[in-house]
């Protein structure tokens, strides 16, 4: 199962996450990729717990509804896997053609890969191919095989096949570096921030350099809010989903951004205690539902000292007529930069 590979004609890229799924479609026979489908459908609640299916049945039968919904027949999909069970790490080995390394890639990773080599879907990138040291930089990306085999067979269950097996922080760079050009340069930050984790990746010039999950997310403001301040689920999640910022939510935004600014704070300083090369997280965007958050951003805009700003997954996409006319772009956009990076997938 290639994780590094190629769409076709129009990609779809699916995203299960635990608060929520969502689907997009992107043609790419025009030119320009252009956005042409959309579908966003909340998740019953545990039916997924940190990333781990735990009701299939349920999930799969979302999934069909997603795809319903957006009135997309196509079978073949782009999804991502992620969290402990993905190791994401650059490498040095001696400079080869790509033809000759994944024997060399294949020995160096059990050097790097904390389980059994055996047990996990492996695959590299050379990321300086042109160059003419006698190293070459190669990104190395190794899966728990079962993690694979279980996103396959739940997609089997709703009746559709893996057109790629993409990594969550491969697929969010992608549609983050064609939507954001300017966070190429420099050393950045994109939080995913989700219904149960938070993802950190760190770029250097554009390069993926560090990956972190952090177990916070808006299920545990909401949580918060519950204890706290006695309010039922629906309206705690209503609060998250707000506009306006509220000394009501103020308090509970403020703690949770705490533990996700620490994150960052470490992530950043265990690159530069790996390489003093690496420079300082020089700005933050934010992506996922806690993007929508208020005051989530200004709050980590103050403790890390640093310009954070929400991310928009579909800026410089073209998006055919109608897509969002039964969607909300506003409360949808945040949610949608795993699914879009995942469908920019092309050959």
């Amino acid at each position: 199962m290639a994780l590094f590979g190629l769409g076709g004609k129009t990609t779809v890229g699916l995203d299960i996450g635990s608060g929520f799924l969502k689907l997009v479609a992107i043609d790419h026979g025009k030119g320009e990729p252009q956005l042409s489908g959309v579908s966003v459908t909340p998740v019953l609640a545990d039916a997924i717990v940190e990333g781990e299916i735990m009701d299939p049945g349920i999930v799969s039968d979302t999934i069909q509804g997603l795809f319903k919904t957006a009135g997309i027949k196509q079978k073949r999909v782009v999804v991502a896997v992620g969290g402990r069970d993905v190791i994401i790490k650059k490498i040095q080995v001696d400079r080869m053609k790509e033809s000759e390394a994944f024997d060399v890639v294949r020995w160096e990773a059990q050097q790097h890969v904390p389980f059994d080599i055996e047990a996990v879907e492996l695959d590299f990138q050379i990321l300086d191919p042109e160059g003419e040291g006698l190293q070459m930089d190669v990104l190395l990306v190794a899966a728990k095989r079962d993690l694979v085999e279980d996103k396959v067979q739940l997609l089997a269950q709703a009746g559709l096949e893996p057109e790629i097996v993409d990594v969550d922080a491969f697929a969010l760079h992608n549609a983050f570096g064609v939507n954001h050009p300017e966070a190429m340069r420099g050393v950045t930050a994109l939080l995913n921030i989700g219904h149960e984790l938070t993802n950190v990746n760190v770029l250097d010039q554009g390069i993926p350099l560090l990956t972190r999950d952090l177990t916070v997310g808006t299920r545990k403001i909401r949580e918060d809010l519950q204890r706290e301040r006695g309010v039922s689920a629906e309206d705690a999640d209503a609060m998250l989903k707000g506009f306006e910022r509220s000394p009501d939510l103020d308090p509970y935004v403020q703690g949770r951004g705490e533990e996700i600014a620490v994150g960052v704070e470490r992530a950043s300083a265990f690159l530069q205690s790996a390489s003093r090369e690496a420079g300082s997280i020089e700005r933050v965007y934010c992506c996922g539902g806690g993007a929508r958050v208020p005051g989530l951003t200004e709050i980590l805009n103050h403790r890390l000292n640093i310009p954070v700003e929400v991310a928009n997954p579909i800026q410089r996409l073209d998006v055919k007529d109608g897509v969002f006319d039964t969607v909300n772009l506003d409360d949808v956009a945040p949610l949608l930069m795993l699914a879009t990076g995942l469908a920019l997938r092309s050959a």
